[in-house]
């Protein structure tokens, strides 16, 4: 073809063209490398804070709740990390909940009523023993789905009720207490976070660690000949995330232990979520086993043909799921200094919400852990706000179902509008 054969061809395409121009919306997660969905879900959720902050008479967002509001949503930001995988795989699973407790139990049964209470390896012991009772699960779970062919919808739900009264027959329904001191740690109550020192010099790294990777990353983009944001945008979204540590780390700090000016810093609960956030990432998006379970989720005949162990990656999924499920176990039962049989009671519909209103698609394929963690945040919040108003448990659930069919309409709209 001529170049003036082309250059025409160019001009007949222009009204086309111009007629694809983004939005402002568009244009900004374009600059910034943050998905429209996300964008959305953050403005709702600042709207969220400041109505309930109105509502509430000013007491939502204050350092007290904002501390227990992130010490309450670390269980199901710990368990959505892994509804991702699972969702996107085009799976789910409805008894995460009942595992919570199932774990739980098991846990306080060992430190309680098995093994001598205040020796050093107890609480280890039995940490050890609920993730590995955790892997169990997910891996009988797992291969029922993968090369029993029953679907993971049957599957889970069989779960929900098989742990749920698991947990009442591991103690008759009696709740087991006191745990061990040490372990209580982990549960972020009076003494279980880590200070204003410690909180500092954890922001600090956090802080670094985003600079470094944002600037390594673009590097590495432009390396390879990949597109790149512009230098003032790459350094605004590192000045943002940058303030937005900074900000997390001032408010627990404001927050001061009973009867003192001694601040309480970050929650350990917080730091377990943190790192499970780090873990996840890091597998989701270096690993091949991330890729792989993004590729089933694309097209589960084409992963099935391109080689991919589609029954193995499937098993493995439930695993992880099964794993996150004992580590929110710990951090509840660790939290309550106490097991009962009714710990986790409902949490698969807060979790598998969380997963979808951050940004995971029903439909498979669509996924990312920090929007997972916005959207528990935005579930705890809605919770929490409630509860702070005086809204009966049986509104509350009302609201948290509403929610939860309002997110997979959102995902379905959604989903319609990219195509």
């Amino acid at each position: 073809m001529s170049s003036d054969a082309e250059a025409g061809k160019l001009e007949s395409e222009a009204p086309k063209l111009a007629g694809l121009r983004l939005g402002p919306v568009d244009a900004f997660s374009r600059l910034t490398g943050l998905d429209t969905r996300l964008l959305a879900m953050l403005a709702a959720l600042v709207v969220i804070w400041i109505v309930l902050d109105f509502l509430a008479g000013g007491i939502f967002l204050t350092p007290r709740n904002l501390f227990n509001l992130a010490v309450q949503g670390s269980a199901v930001g710990i368990m959505a990390t892994g509804m991702v995988l699972v969702i996107v795989a085009r799976h789910i699973d409805l008894s995460v909940g009942s595992v919570l407790g199932f774990v739980g139990m098991f846990i306080a049964f060992l430190q309680v009523q098995v093994l001598p209470l205040g020796a050093d390896w107890n609480w280890p012991l039995t940490i050890a023993a609920g993730l590995a009772l955790g892997a169990l699960v997910g891996l009988w779970q797992g291969l029922w789905v993968a090369y029993g062919g029953v679907p993971a919808f049957v599957v889970t739900l069989g779960g929900l009720l098989i742990f749920r009264g698991a947990a009442f027959e591991i103690t008759d329904g009696r709740t087991v207490a006191p745990l061990d001191p040490v372990y209580q740690l982990l549960g972020g109550g009076a003494d279980g976070s880590i200070g204003a020192t410690a909180s500092w010099a954890v922001g600090l790294v956090a802080v670094a660690a985003v600079a470094f990777f944002s600037i390594k990353a673009r590097g590495k983009r432009a390396r390879y000949g990949f597109p790149v944001k512009p230098l003032w945008a790459e350094v605004a979204m590192i000045c943002a995330w940058s303030a937005l540590i900074i900000g997390f780390v001032m408010v627990m700090n404001a927050y001061t232990k009973p009867r003192s000016d001694i601040p309480r810093g970050i929650p350990v609960p917080v730091l377990i979520l943190l790192a499970v956030v780090i873990v996840m990432t890091f597998v989701t998006r270096f690993t091949t086993f991330g890729r792989y379970v993004f590729a089933m989720g694309g097209n589960p005949e084409a992963a099935a043909l391109s080689g991919i162990n589609v029954k193995r990656t499937t098993v493995m999924i439930f695993v992880v799921m099964g794993i996150l499920s004992a580590v929110a176990a710990v951090v509840t039962t660790a939290r309550l200094n106490a097991g009962t049989n009714s710990m986790g009671t409902l949490a698969e519909l807060n979790v598998i919400a969380a997963a979808v209103i951050g940004g995971t698609s029903l439909a498979g394929g669509i996924g990312t852990i920090p929007g997972a963690i916005l959207g528990a945040v935005i579930m705890q919040s809605l919770d929490n706000g409630m509860v702070l108003l005086g809204v009966s448990s049986s509104l509350r659930s009302i609201v948290i179902g509403l929610v939860l069919i309002a997110a997979v309409w959102f995902d379905v709209v959604y989903n319609r509008n990219r195509r």
